[in-house]
């Protein structure tokens, strides 16, 4: 798959810790993609017992579509554009909600090779909706396109990880987008 957000290769695959903890839990999952294009979604079905988790999922490459396909309001799309973190959540919400699944899993943002709409390459964001809410994390990413949309599937997937792990502890179920949004991927 490559490196994550630290240049660094993967001891297991995060995709495989999703699909395992999700079979465990009897939970489903769907993922709406923009900049990754799909790869977020090749990854989860590349693990076997696949077919009872992962319920489906929304490529909403065009600014349109993430309104009309995964469910974001037109209006914040207009006011702030498809790369910010309330899209995010709403990706992830919406493609949880469009594919009836306990979870929902979304990436956002700019892969290069120029910035768009104002927002710098390698500005991502990737959200986690499931039954205690959702969890937005930004990522600055470094690297060429596909480092970026690579490492985007990673800490995607790692959020998600996250999200089922504080889902089993009632405690940790309860975290705040801010204590969730860690440093991983800054420059």
């Amino acid at each position: 798959m490559g490196t994550d957000a630290n240049n660094e290769r993967l001891a297991g695959s995060p995709a495989a810790a999703v699909v395992h903890s999700l079979h465990e839990r009897h939970e489903t999952l769907a993922t709406v993609e923009s900049l990754t294009g799909g790869l977020l979604s090749a990854s989860i079905v590349e693990i076997a017992g696949v077919s009872g988790v992962y319920r489906g999922g929304l490529v909403t490459y065009a600014t349109e579509l993430k309104s009309e396909l995964a469910g974001v309001p037109a209006e914040l799309l207009a006011e702030r554009g498809p790369i910010d973190p309330d899209v995010a959540r709403a990706l992830a919400e919406g493609g949880r909600r469009r594919c009836g699944a306990d979870w929902g899993l979304a990436t956002t943002g700019v892969a290069g090779p120029e910035p768009q709409d104002g927002k710098p390459v390698g500005l991502v964001y990737v959200a986690a909706a499931g039954p205690a809410g959702t969890v937005v994390r930004q990522l600055d990413l470094d690297g060429g396109r596909d480092h970026i949309r690579s490492a985007a599937v990673i800490e995607a997937l790692r959020l998600l990880v996250e999200r089922i792990q504080a889902a089993d502890d009632p405690a940790g179920a309860a975290v705040d987008d801010d204590a969730a949004a860690t440093a991983a991927g800054r420059r």
